[in-house]
């Protein structure tokens, strides 16, 4: 066996030691980080730290402590149109705790057959309760278009600020639902066989 030979068989061996090394500490690196996971939850639970829903908790202590439960507040809802549509809110008015997060709907009827680009406003009275009336959600956020004849059911998320003064009882939400710049009906109107 020649020099070369040697030292190509010395180099075979040493590569495939390395190589052997290699996998093994890449197994390794793999074992190491799934084993990482259940040694962060036992570290996590020993310690107090990152834990969503600690055991032996009741509900009652889970719930939103910014809720005031002590105050009762009416929250009236009211619709006005300014276009060929119908549009309301589902409920009238509801009791709601300064605080608490809560839903309304209100539904929209395009009762056209084109579509059309509304915008809803919102005004409270009394006005004073504006700034304490948070929407978390709201179809008046952005501008709604409509297909013809189109129904649609929009939801309104709320709390009342728990800074509501005192005094206040009441408050009205009422919305104004307009046609934005009446594009689609003259649209409509340039049509074939429309006049």
């Amino acid at each position: 066996m020649s020099q070369e030979e040697q030292g190509a068989g010395n180099k075979r061996k040493l590569n495939a030691n390395m190589m052997g090394k290699l996998l093994v500490i890449t197994v390794l690196m793999f074992g190491f980080g799934y084993a990482l996971v259940p040694i962060y939850k036992q570290i996590c639970e020993l310690t107090g730290v990152n834990i969503l829903t600690p055991k032996d908790i009741s509900v009652e202590e889970l719930s939103n402590s910014q809720i005031d439960r002590s105050r009762v507040v009416t929250v009236e809802f009211d619709a006005n149109t300014q276009g060929p549509w119908r549009f309301r809110p589902t409920v009238a008015s509801m009791k709601v705790h300064p605080g608490e997060m809560t839903q309304i709907v209100y539904e929209v009827v395009n009762k056209q057959s084109y579509k059309m680009d509304a915008q809803a406003i919102p005004s409270y009275a009394p006005q004073q309760a504006a700034s304490y009336f948070k929407k978390m959600e709201c179809f008046c956020f952005k501008q709604q278009t409509l297909e013809p004849n189109e129904a649609r059911q929009m939801p309104v998320m709320f709390y009342l600020d728990p800074a509501l003064p005192k005094d206040v009882k009441t408050i009205t939400l009422s919305y104004t639902f307009f046609e934005v710049g009446g594009k689609s009906q003259a649209a409509a109107s340039k049509e074939p066989g429309k006049s």
